[in-house]
């Protein structure tokens, strides 16, 4: 398939569309964006390699072939530590800006605690985005911008599927740092391969996730689930398997595939992107009547 015949584009993200959806899968990356506002970089004080440390660097080419397995793609351009598309729309740090915050912002939440809210005010390695508070008007402006279309046309793709299929199952595509940092709480921990969030088992039915971990160990990936990434706001507010609903984050250690310091490819890349493409074949092969058996078994 010709995947640039099939894409929806907004300012905020981009949809790659199979020609045939023939599955009932989403993927998504909604921190591999790196369009980074000129205002919001001379407002911060990283340089832009610092600012780039946060994101999910190159996670949306390592999916960019769902679409020719019969799934689409939802990517981000946004980059996160400007707007977090996986945070409440107003998961926000008092401390951040210049007079207090409406009623509705949430400003107590353990993201916001650790610095990580809908806007950061600290990057993975600890150290303060900005120079100088903010104005609310300001971040409302960009969550307004950003946030709010990213996940309309989330929503917009999960309703498609459910009318499509019943159901779907949304993979939300991330990675990490191969070892924790100073505001993780594994800190100067070494890192597995693959790390599944799927909410200790509320988030997705137990088959996709043993499914997905079963292909991942054949490939000699070292797996794990939940710790210290569990899934952040889209896993447990788009994932509701009772409703045919269910979503699983996958964490992948950013070591086997780029130069963590410098955000470049690594010769790792390739052949990590060529074994998820045969993790997508997996995924996309997921029957929607296998996720409507509700087999729904949590976990401490």
């Amino acid at each position: 398939m010709t995947i640039s015949s099939n894409i929806d584009k907004h300012s905020s993200y981009e949809i790659l569309r199979p020609d045939d959806w023939s599955s009932p899968v989403i993927f998504s990356s909604p921190h591999s964006g790196q369009n980074y506002p000129d205002g919001f970089v001379k407002a911060s004080r990283l340089d832009p390699l610092g600012l780039r440390r946060s994101e999910d660097a190159f996670v949306d080419e390592m999916f960019i072939t769902a679409p020719v397995y019969g799934a689409p793609l939802l990517r981000a351009h946004f980059p996160r530590v400007y707007v977090d598309a996986n945070r409440e729309p107003y998961e926000l740090d008092p401390e951040m800006f210049d007079s207090p915050l409406p009623t509705y912002v949430n400003t107590t939440s353990p993201r916001v605690a650790a610095g990580l809210g809908t806007m950061a005010r600290v990057v993975t390695s600890g150290e303060e985005v900005y120079s100088e508070k903010l104005r609310f008007k300001d971040a409302e402006k960009a969550i307004q911008a950003n946030y709010f279309p990213y996940h309309e046309a989330l929503k917009g793709l999960l309703n498609e599927a459910k009318a499509r299929f019943g159901c779907y199952l949304l993979i939300d595509c991330h990675s990490m740092p191969s070892i924790g940092g100073p505001m993780d709480r594994d800190p100067g921990f070494n890192r597995v391969d693959f790390i599944l969030g799927d909410r200790h088992g509320t988030s997705c039915t137990s088959s996709v996730t043993n499914e997905v971990e079963q292909s991942l160990k054949a490939m000699k990936y070292i797996v794990t689930r939940n710790n210290p990434y569990a899934g952040g706001f889209t896993t447990g507010h788009y994932g509701k398997p009772r409703e045919n609903h269910h979503t699983l984050q996958v964490e992948i250690n950013r070591a086997l595939y780029m130069n963590e310091f410098l955000i470049d490819y690594s010769e790792g890349f390739y052949p990590l992107k060529k074994n998820l493409e045969k993790l997508i074949q997996v995924i996309t092969k997921i029957s929607p009547e296998s996720l409507k058996k509700h087999e729904f078994h949590p976990y401490s």
